[in-house]
């Protein structure tokens, strides 16, 4: 239902693609973020482990009951053409803190979110949301465009909703550089940033989007934010997918499902599972649908820290398609490179499971 309103207050890539063919959105950040491939892991050590509240091998307590496909499926052609029933796109601005310094509250900044509403949007029921990250060199307008000029993305939400392939939902594209639209641009400082964006992320994004539009979050506090945790997914491709990661790291009380591609955190996944355990949440309280292409040069520590989180002891990550058996899974598209691409394919095939019964 609609709760109270919180007060609404670049380098901007400009993106051409063709209608019938694959857009390539993230190409200016995947250029540029070749030339340092390798230093796309960034590595965490941790320990300890809480006991889990449920052994089991299987749980009737799902959220999505659908199954995820045995291999990724392609956009279909027609998806990159405008729709009959468009849904719309709207700037959200809201305030937040200086990232570095967030906790201090010295320096405010005015920022803004594009946000999806779907065709037939109703304030009188509520609405699943999907946080999705752009990469590096890019912004918020990477994915989804502007009200003013929408990116193809925004046409594979149309027509993949209208189809009943994915379900009606809020989409929402925000950004995590800081002071600068070209924060994103410094590979260093973009690590940073995705590592403190969740104080942005809990405590100013999230209020603004579910205090403003129709969804589960009855309220928008912490309480009423983890309380419809279940509701709620983040995203994203590069450095995007660290973005993923490290939501996963510091906000699994707030997200039940995470969709990183091509982007790693770290390579122990001893480290990944005690983050579950000390959180406290059991191995059927989350789901991370994972994404790469062969040819991406993030490819191999990609697969490194899924194959690791899988074998990890404890059964705190179960490898299987689906809520009911596991948590984890992970799908590779041969050939695929780090462009915008594939990333937008991984997204895809994630939207088309997430909530489907």
């Amino acid at each position: 239902m609609k709760k109270y309103r919180v007060p609404i207050l670049l380098m901007a890539m400009i993106i051409a693609v063709s209608g019938c063919s694959r857009s390539e959105m993230v190409d200016n950040e995947t250029g540029a973020e070749n030339t340092a491939a390798a230093a796309a892991e960034t590595d965490d050590s941790g320990g300890g482990a809480a006991d889990r509240k449920d052994e089991t091998d299987m749980t009737d307590e799902t959220v999505t009951g659908a199954s995820l496909p045995s291999e990724l499926a392609e956009i279909p052609r027609g998806y990159y053409e405008e729709s009959e029933y468009p849904g719309t796109l709207v700037e959200l601005k809201y305030d937040t803190y200086e990232s570095m310094n967030y906790e201090e509250q010295d320096q405010i900044l005015h920022k803004r979110a594009i946000v999806y509403l779907p065709y037939g949007y109703s304030e009188d029921e509520p609405y699943n949301v999907f946080y999705l990250m752009h990469g590096g060199w890019s912004d918020e307008t990477t994915y989804l465009g502007t009200p003013d000029s929408p990116n193809m993305f925004k046409n594979v939400l149309d027509n993949g909703i209208a189809d009943g392939r994915i379900l009606p939902m809020i989409v929402v594209c925000p950004t995590y550089n800081n002071t600068s639209s070209e924060d994103s641009g410094d590979y260093s400082l973009a690590l940073r940033l995705t590592e403190n964006y969740h104080n942005e992320l809990v405590n100013d994004l999230i209020p603004a989007v579910e205090g403003t539009y129709s969804t589960y979050a009855e309220r928008t506090d912490l309480e009423g934010i983890a309380a419809s945790r279940d509701h709620r997914a983040f995203c994203g491709f590069s450095m995007g997918s660290v973005a993923t990661w490290r939501t996963f790291q510091h906000c699994l009380d707030y997200f039940r499902y995470f969709m990183p591609s091509s982007g790693s955190l770290t390579s122990d996944g001893e480290y990944m599972a005690s983050l579950v355990n000390d959180s406290g949440h059991a191995w059927n309280d989350f789901f991370i649908f994972a994404a790469s292409g062969t040819e991406d040069f993030a490819y191999s520590s990609f697969k490194n820290q899924i194959e690791a989180m899988s074998d990890s002891g404890g059964g705190t990550f179960r490898y299987a398609n689906n809520e009911r058996e596991g948590n984890l899974y992970f799908l590779e598209q041969e050939g695929g490179t780090h462009s915008g691409e594939y990333a937008m394919e991984y997204f895809y095939n994630g939207l088309c499971w997430i909530w489907q019964m």
